[in-house]
């Protein structure tokens, strides 16, 4: 699982360097995540711009990294593309997770 980690400002920005997060890869992201979040505080935003698909399976593992993180960190989302902004949309994850347009969004969001 291609998953990339950079401190911008204060805020973990990890971008996902797959076309999808399914069935196949889940545990893999699973796993990566919580290496790359170990010891996190504050924001994490996960950078889904390259991400085409997403099942179930993608969706909880997205769950699961949220709710693995440290005390004190929170995930967040950003450049989702139609077709799985849409599902975080019908399975009504949106309102569990803050959604940026983009990933400079989520940081100047930050910065405000």
């Amino acid at each position: 699982m291609k998953l990339n980690a950079e401190m911008t400002q204060d805020v973990l920005l990890i971008h996902v360097d797959e076309p999808r997060i399914d069935a196949a890869v889940a545990i893999r992201f699973k796993d990566r995540m919580r290496d790359l979040t170990d010891g996190a505080t504050g924001r994490v935003v996960l950078n889904l711009a390259g991400v085409e698909f997403i099942d179930s399976s993608g969706l909880g593992a997205i769950v699961t990294a949220m709710k693995q993180l440290p005390d004190g960190a929170v995930l967040e989302l950003a450049d989702l593309m139609p077709n799985v902004d849409r599902v975080f949309r019908l399975t009504r994850m949106d309102s569990v997770f803050t959604i940026h347009d983009t990933a400079a969004e989520a940081k100047r969001d930050h910065a405000c």
